[in-house]
């Protein structure tokens, strides 16, 4: 039984989306070296949302698991029968059954390690919990943010030049959003009220223009309990996704139920509006240090 060029075709799409899958997983999970460079750090935190233990944060895992299975279902439901004939003519075959093998073993050998990766972690985690980490343990970045010009609840536009001499905060999140999102705006929150005296900005930019029009704002902001120097921010969409590129906010929406796939992402703007750093959105003492060293 011989492979047809259709099969092929198949099977080398599903090989290609373990690659990838390989690949990504690699780049979330592989401990990095002390002397890692810092843009390999900076991918992780923005891709996902990495935090202090290594390990991606749940909109990371999110990214991490959702992705290949959106890829897998949308090759099975345009030739999953001709991926299944693939595989079963391959069996047929010597060198054919040789490369099958071949995938499970890498298969289980990658799984194997992800899974004593993420106990390792989490075992260090449980055993010694780390103190708040120094000041110094934020990289500081120090480049030109990237340019924002969106409406906020009041209806009003929102732009970086009028909070120059303030620390900002600048974070993505979305109202249908049930687990992430919220915990992220109130960690934020938590960290402005915690330096009052800085009066830093919150800047929530919406990862879904769609349904997060500039009308429904108001309700979003007091769902989300904003303060005054509290901003949830809009417009049209194709105006909010190019704000989102520009920022490389990796995002990924499902057009059937309009849920985003996404890592929580937190710039830190120092006082003359450049990036000074980059935070993951999680409820960390880091978050109020990096605060602290814009003094």
């Amino acid at each position: 039984m011989t492979v047809t060029r259709r099969e092929a075709g198949a099977l080398a799409a599903f090989a290609t989306i373990g690659a990838i899958t390989a690949v990504w997983w690699a780049l979330a999970l592989w401990p990095l070296p002390g002397d890692a460079p810092s843009w390999m750090e900076r991918t992780r935190a923005v891709c996902f949302g990495s935090v202090h233990n290594g390990l991606p944060t749940i909109a990371g895992w999110m990214v991490l698991i959702g992705q290949p299975v959106y890829m897998l279902a949308t090759l099975w439901l345009i030739s999953g029968h001709t991926v299944v004939s693939g595989v079963r003519a391959l069996a047929t075959q010597s060198f054919g059954r040789t490369t099958l093998g071949a995938a499970l073993a890498f298969t289980a050998l990658g799984l194997s390690a992800a899974g004593i990766r993420v106990a390792r972690a989490a075992g260090e985690a449980v055993a010694a919990p780390s103190p708040a980490p120094p000041t110094g343990e934020v990289p500081r970045i120090d480049r030109p943010a990237p340019p924002l010009a969106l409406v906020d609840q009041q209806g009003t536009e929102i732009t970086l030049a009028q909070f120059r001499g303030r620390p900002v905060f600048v974070s993505f999140a979305f109202a249908h959003c049930e687990t992430v999102c919220p915990l992220l705006v109130k960690d934020l929150l938590q960290a402005q009220a915690l330096a009052a005296e800085l009066r830093p900005v919150l800047l929530v930019v919406t990862l879904d223009p769609w349904r997060d029009p500039p009308a429904r704002l108001p309700a979003i902001a007091t769902e989300w309990r904003l303060g005054d120097d509290a901003h949830v921010l809009s417009g049209e969409v194709a105006e909010v996704e190019r704000t989102l590129d520009a920022w490389q906010v990796g995002r990924t929406r499902d057009p059937r139920t309009g849920d985003v796939t996404h890592a929580s992402v937190v710039y830190l703007l120092d006082r003359q509006g450049r990036i000074a750093f980059l935070l993951s959105g999680t409820s960390d003492p880091k978050t109020v240090a990096a605060l602290a060293r814009l003094l």
